[in-house]
């Protein structure tokens, strides 16, 4: 049996979830219901909190999948049913009809620009108008335009037929029928993520009633360099720029009037990106979030929240608004908001954006009902605490937002921790070996010098700076350039497409590409080149956005100068570019685990499951790490059990090998092949443990606090200190407690941790519900600043206040105070609400201590050659869309050691580190990089001074010789060695002396 996998929904995680499988050796059949993969991303302006283009890190990704030998893509197509038992199920989907043959089509778009229908576009938001026939977005995949059959004239009047009489593809088929296909697939992973919240459910916002009261998704494609108004933020009533924008919280989130209790996660941090984002659009811009709680309690969050505050006079409000209003003669808009002193206020407004929670839709219910699987009382797909990605039906896997409201890096974390489950599930099948279609290679002996010069617009991003056709007129005229082209975006499959062609037509033996940065897109571009006979290296990447059209903003004329230079300089080193070739690398097919918690335990299963040999390193005397500490997760279940069936998973599988009481010594080696030498406590030696991979999950460590008599005062404890009381079988002690009190942020969100511990608030409500089973008469109070319990575990602090938890607030600058009068514990604090400060007595008092990293994380990190982050945490090599890889390869991390998380969190992250690991693993060999380090015996010295400098082991002398030789499976090409080289003897391929001077003298 074939290892064959269903993935249902072409989001971002359905996108990961592919990849992942396919890159394991599975063959996947990707369903998606709309027209193009991308789902809600592709309509993100920018994403946070790096401000990244959401399109140009999300494009690369949809080539990626268009081009992979083992992705079947269904768009525009449906579910109908899964039938049987894994690992022997039948898909049933149903290809509803584009009206377009997809294998006729070319993609050239005429048809799109001549049809006389037009109707409000989707992708858009309904803010502007597209066409009957269409192409969903520029860089959209499949690049296939769809016939919107209940608008197009031909079918439903029988009249027009423009489009087919110009299409010279004859792709145009208005009798295409819907298609039903069956599909032997072994596993099926959801992932149709969720829908916006419909605002106009919420009428006393006047969304659809003002037309100046706009969603956070439309205000994502205001802002948008390829939206309706290609960036220019305008009022929808009269197209001015508003000088007043405010932002309405929990629209459709934390609701009972809806029925939506839950907290949708995004919102707070979305709301701070967009103001940030309208500041650089509009000069002078005031923005207002109107908020219950700032939940932003992701990696860099707080830091980005605080940026918006203090760089950007972004104003946060806690308040609730009661309503909205309209001038009738301008459209201005009046909020009226209750304050949190109770007071009943008022503002006026140019704009109003509404950030609409997340919801599941009908059509994604329907789907669900069809997968039998079960649900909460919202909709989302039921997941246990102990293994998010299982859905209630063997087999069937789940991630994104179909089973809870979350932020991109969770759902791709639960993308690749479904593909993983998906993956055990399919051990024992065969893999589908990839079998890459690789062009002829052009011969290039005797051949000119040729170049190619594409220079991409970016939407907006480059163009509203940089006079992109001046550049490429210039381009034009270089020397040996013999073709330059203009992009909208370079990266959309398209335009690879015209790329490809062009090199062909044009017999190019060079490409320069002047667009965004090479650290994403570099990858896409070297790819189009060898799918076209081209060798990869003979590429050039000119950065003419980051480098040039951000930096130069309000200075058009000297960065279109700027990119000229740029553009003149690639070419210059492109035309002295040689063909370079990757070495070949076999695999060690077993993994080393860096960690015995919950984590490192999950993913070693994962591994182990899918046949490959497992080592599983910890330095302490017994696994289980930190959840030994936790006897109870927020919902109740025993956490206890959970370790020690996990434990004893782990004990009783031949495939791991458990290292308990060791460090890491030594590491060396690179992706596919490390060698790894264990610290022994008697001094005796260790042989050297093999691996192909490596996951970090070295955990964290509880910060012990240094402030509220903890230490001085026994009645004063931190939290896990409180739950090993509260599950100690006290329960005298326990009944007799009168009053407790809980103070949140305690060594966290602070100059010392500028960061959200994450797990606290819910930690503080999971205690409090505790406390109150055994003593329902106790008081019990929560000082906090926020209350960070997100996503569907709202529902637990929702069930807390009913139980009688009293929150209370403090702001950072007052925090709570605490002494002992009379010998009792008394802690006091300002409440804002009632405007004076409250002296509380306590029998307890409970801190909630942050999450600090471990002390040993640099040692580690220098070990590995990976980098931390300003906090100590391990820094991966994307927030977005790597969160589990370092930019090391072969090497990924999960956990603590990532970032404070919940402890189901954790678990999908290590599953995320499985299959990315796997994606290595199930190869028999991988391609090293072509940019390294090669050395001219003749001229080396043989010093040794680049075996000293070399920070990756990667070069050595050898003992015969006496000369440099570079390991090149090792070797990064950071090019320390070549600058250091006194004889000259050291050259870095692809950044060559010659080279180098060649473009210096251009400039």
């Amino acid at each position: 049996m074939t290892k064959r996998a269903l993935v249902i929904g072409g989001g971002i995680a359905g996108i990961q979830a592919s990849l992942d499988l396919a890159e394991a050796g599975a063959e996947v059949f990707l369903v998606e219901r709309r027209p193009s993969i991308g789902g809600r991303m592709a309509q993100l302006d920018k994403t946070f909190p790096t401000n990244d283009c959401a399109m140009c890190i999300l494009s690369p990704k949809l080539v990626e999948v268009s081009k992979h030998p083992n992705i079947t893509l269904f768009t525009n197509a449906e579910l109908l049913a899964l039938e049987g038992d894994a690992p022997a199920f039948t898909a049933r989907i149903r290809k509803l009809p584009r009206y377009v043959d997809e294998a006729k089509c070319t993609g050239c778009g005429i048809c799109t620009t001549k049809c006389p229908v037009r109707l409000p576009d989707p992708h858009n938001q309904g803010l502007s108008k597209t066409r009957a026939i269409r192409i969903p977005f520029p860089q959209a995949v499949p690049a296939v335009p769809l016939i919107d059959a209940s608008s197009c004239l031909y079918l439903t009047r029988g009249k027009c037929g423009v489009c087919q009489k110009l299409c010279q593809a004859e792709a145009i088929d208005y009798e295409q029928k819907p298609e039903d296909v069956e599909l032997p697939v072994g596993a099926a992973i959801l992932a149709l993520g969720s829908e916006e919240f419909d605002a106009t459910l919420k009428d006393e916002y006047g969304y659809h009633t003002f037309p100046n009261v706009i969603s956070s998704i439309e205000l994502e494609r205001l802002l948008s360099a390829s939206g309706p108004t290609l960036g220019l933020v305008q009022r929808p009533s009269d197209g001015h720029e508003p000088a007043r924008v405010a932002f309405l919280q929990c629209v459709g989130s934390r609701d009972l009037q809806i029925g939506h209790d839950y907290c949708s996660a995004i919102c707070c941090t979305q709301a701070a990106k967009d103001s940030i984002i309208l500041t650089e659009h509009l000069h002078g811009v005031e923005s207002t979030i109107f908020n219950m709680d700032v939940r932003a309690c992701g990696k860099g969050f707080d830091r980005f929240v605080d940026r918006a505050r203090q760089e950007h006079g972004v104003r946060f409000l806690r308040a609730r608004v009661s309503s909205v209003e309209a001038e009738p003669d301008t459209e201005n808009l009046f909020i009226r908001y209750v304050s949190e002193d109770g007071r009943l206020l008022g503002e006026p407004f140019d704009l109003v954006v509404l950030s609409v929670g997340l919801c599941v839709s009908d059509s994604i219910k329907q789907t669900i009902r069809r997968l039998d699987l079960k649900t909460d009382e919202h909709g989302f797909v039921s997941t246990p605490v102990f293994n998010p990605v299982q859905s209630s039906r063997s087999g069937v896997f789940v991630c994104g937002t179909a089973c809870g409201p979350k932020d991109i890096p969770e759902s791709v974390v639960e993308a690749s921790g479904a593909a993983s489950a998906a993956l055990v599930q399919l051990a024992g099948c065969e893999a589908k070996r990839v079998q890459v279609q690789r062009a002829e290679a052009i011969d290039l002996r005797g051949e000119p010098t040729r170049i190619g010069a594409f220079v991409c617009r970016c939407g907006i991003n480059i163009a509203s700076t940089v006079d992109v056709p001046a550049v490429v007129q210039y381009a034009a005229g270089l020397p040996k350039v013999v073709h330059a082209q203009e992009f909208l975006f370079a990266c959309a499959k398209d335009s690879q497409k015209a790329i490809a062609l062009a090199i062909k037509e044009k017999r190019l033996t060079r490409v320069v590409v002047a667009a965004c940065t090479p650290r994403t897109h570099e990858p896409l571009f070297q790819g189009t080149l060898e799918s076209s006979g081209l060798n990869p290296y003979l590429f050039e990447f000119a950065n003419i956005r980051e480098h040039c059209a951000w930096v130069h903003q309000h200075e058009p004329e000297q960065a279109t100068a700027k990119a000229r230079d740029l553009v003149r300089i690639a070419a210059a080193k492109a035309a002295r570019l040689e063909p370079l070739e990757k070495s070949r690398l076999g695999v060690t097919h077993s993994a080393l685990v860096i960690g015995g918690g919950a984590a490192g335990l999950t993913a070693a299963l994962d591994l182990a499951a899918q046949g490959y040999p497992v080592h599983v390193v910890e330095r302490e005397a017994q696994l289980g790490g930190n959840l030994l500490k936790i006897h109870h997760a927020l919902d109740g279940s025993d956490t206890d059990a959970f370790l020690r069936q996990l434990i004893g998973q782990v004990e009783a599988n031949q495939r791991i090998t458990v290292h308990l009481g060791r460090t890491i010594q030594a590491i060396s080696g690179y992706v596919g092949n490390f060698k790894t030498q264990l610290a022994s406590g008697n001094g005796a030696p260790n042989p050297p443990l093999e691996h192909g991979v490596v996951i970090v999950a070295t955990g964290a460590t509880p910060e012990v606090p240094k402030e509220y008599l903890y230490g001085v005062d026994s009645r004063v404890r931190t939290q896990l200190e409180f739950e090993e009381f509260l599950a100690s079988g006290r329960a005298s002690e326990v009944r007799a407690l009168k009053s407790v009190v809980m103070i949140q942020c305690v060594g966290s969100r602070d100059a010392e941790h500028p960061y959200c511990t994450r797990i606290c608030c819910g930690t503080a409500v999971k205690n409090s519900l505790r406390l109150k089973e055994s003593n329902p008469k106790v008081r019990v109070y929560v000082l906090c600043r926020d209350v960070r319990v997100y996503g569907l575990n709202e529902r637990w602090y929702r069930r807390a206040r009913e139980q009688g938890v009293m929150f209370l607030r403090y702001e950072e600058g007052g925090k709570p105070q605490v002494a002992t009068e009379k010998g009792r514990l008394q802690v006091r604090a300002w409440d804002p609400i009632l405007g004076k400060t409250l002296a509380l007595d306590a029998d307890l008092l409970v801190l909630s201590a942050g999450i600090e990293p471990n002390k040993d994380n640099r040692v580690l990190s220098q070990l590995l050659k990976v980098p931390l982050d300003a906090d100590g945490f391990f820094l991966e090599a994307h927030v977005k869309l790597r969160p589990v890889d370092f930019a090391t390869e072969g090497v990924f991390v999960c956990g603590l050691a990532h970032y404070p998380k919940h402890l189901g969190e954790s678990i999908a992250q290590a599953r995320a580190a499985a299959a990315r690991a796997a994606t290595i693993l199930s190869k028999s060999e991988i391609e090293a990089e072509g940019k390294v380090a090669a050395v001219e015996a003749a001229r080396c010295s043989g010093c040794g001074a680049c075996v000293e400098l070399c920070a990756y082991k990667a070069i050595e002398l050898d003992p015969v010789l006496r000369v440099a030789v570079v390991n090149e499976a090792t070797c990064k090409g950071c090019g320390t060695c070549a600058a250091s080289c006194r004889s000259g003897a050291i050259d870095l391929k692809g950044f060559r002396n010659e080279q180098i001077l060649e473009a210096v003298n251009a400039l």
